[in-house]
Parts: structure tokens; C-alpha cells; sequence
């Protein structure tokens, strides 16, 4: 069973962590919907809702889902313990940052001027749905599965660290990588945004990179991954890589 923060901390503080933690993902939401729909400067754009209702749905499934079983990791997310975190994943997770302001941003300027020619409405809906399964599914049943899902790639020695193979985990090595990678492969589609194809592409670059070398990392310092990566072989998509 892997033990979580709360075994560690108490529990008073985990609490207020994982409150900071929901405070934090409303904040971050609001500030989506914003972002969204002050560019492209109308109310009535339904795909937008749905992304930002994407966005919403995992904060809530998240705290009704994770929060009850590793409140101790969303305390931890909510502020990350920087000490032993990896210089390069900060790095890495600042542009993909700015990669994803921009898919955003630019996507709402293409609906706004109508840049893009009008897509399919069962293209926007496909992309919903691989959307939907990639974020609201995928990354959840990791987080649930993992209690060392944390914001920086750390080997958690403080949190006595130790290899998850259960739920999605016993598919690929890296779930929650592969669910952020449909969500952005997914929404240049729904959002019907031919010019936020790029830097989405971008996102799902670095997502890959981050991907290998985090790989690399708990092969080499986490014990018993170089055997779990044995059993299971594929990092992101069975069959593939």
C-alpha cells in the first residue's frame, strides 16, 4: 500500500494543504474563463464553456475522487517541495506554461477574426470527447492510483517513495502524461482552431520529453523501477513507445 504525506505530516496541515490546493485549481479555472473569453470577446462560444467545463470537471472529480485517498499529494501540488526537484523539469514545465497560454489564446483570436475555415461539428465533438477521456479520465485514474503524483519530477524520499503499478499504471508507465497529451492533441479541433495546431503540437512535445527523461530518472534512482518498466514496457501508448 503506498503510504501518502498524511502519514508524515499532520494531518491539520494536510488539510489546509489540500484546501490551499482547491482554492488554488477554482482560482485557476476563473482565470481560464477569463483568458478565454475576454479574447475572444463574446459569451456565446459553446465550445469554450466545454473546455473550461473539461477543466472544471477534473478539479471537481479530482476532489472527490483523489482528494479522500492521497490528500497528502494535493497538499504537495497545492506547494510544491522544490528540494531535490530536478532543474531541467522546471525548466520544462515553465515553456510548456507558456505554450498552452499561447494554444489558448491564439485559438480564441482565430474564433474571434475567423481565421479558420469551419470544421465539421462531429470533428469539434470528437475532439470534446478525446478531450473529456484524456483529462477527466486518464489523468484522474492516475492521480487516484498514484499518491506520488506530485507537480515536479522529485524522487520523494521524504514521503518514502516507492514504485505504483496498480490502475492505469499496469498499461503504461506514464498515464497521466498520456491523458495531457490527448487533452492537447484534442483541442485545437474542439476549439475549430487550425492555427493553435503548432503550439499545441509544442506542448505535446515537451509532454514527450519530459516523458523520456523522467523515465530515465526513476530508472536510475527510484528502486525497483528498472523492473516495473520491465513488466510494463510502453512509457505512453501500448504497442508503441
Amino acid at each position: 500500500m503506498n503510504p501518502n504525506l498524511s502519514q508524515t505530516i499532520p494531518a491539520p496541515n494536510v488539510r489546509r494543504g489540500a484546501i490551499r490546493w482547491l482554492v488554488r485549481e477554482t482560482m485557476g479555472n476563473l482565470i481560464l474563463i477569463a483568458l478565454l473569453f475576454g479574447v475572444v470577446g463574446r459569451w456565446d462560444w459553446w465550445m469554450g464553456w466545454a473546455l473550461s467545463a473539461i477543466y472544471i470537471t477534473w478539479t471537481v472529480a479530482t476532489a472527490i475522487l483523489v482528494l479522500p485517498v492521497n490528500p497528502g499529494m494535493l497538499a504537495e501540488r497545492a506547494r510544491p517541495n522544490y528540494s531535490g526537484t530536478k532543474k531541467w523539469d522546471l525548466v520544462l514545465l515553465s515553456l510548456m506554461g507558456v505554450l498552452m497560454i499561447i494554444a489558448y489564446v491564439v485559438a480564441s483570436l482565430d474564433v474571434r477574426w475567423g481565421w479558420s475555415p469551419p470544421f465539421p461539428l462531429a470533428v469539434q465533438l470528437l475532439g470534446l470527447v478525446v478531450a473529456i477521456f484524456g483529462h477527466d479520465v486518464m489523468l484522474v485514474w492516475a492521480m487516484a492510483a498514484n499518491s506520488f503524483f506530485v507537480a515536479t519530477v522529485r524522487i520523494q524520499t521524504d514521503r518514502r517513495h516507492s514504485v505504483v503499478s496498480s490502475g492505469p499504471y499496469r498499461y503504461v508507465r506514464h498515464p497521466g502524461y498520456a491523458g495531457s497529451i490527448l487533452l492537447h492533441l484534442a483541442t485545437p479541433f474542439m476549439l475549430n482552431s487550425l492555427w493553435a495546431i503548432p503550439p499545441s503540437v509544442l506542448v505535446i512535445l515537451v509532454l514527450v520529453v519530459r516523458t523520456a527523461i523522467e523515465d530515465k530518472t526513476l530508472r536510475a534512482e527510484l528502486p525497483g523501477y528498472k523492473e516495473y518498466a520491465e513488466r510494463v514496457r510502453y512509457r505512453l501508448l501500448p504497442g508503441v513507445w
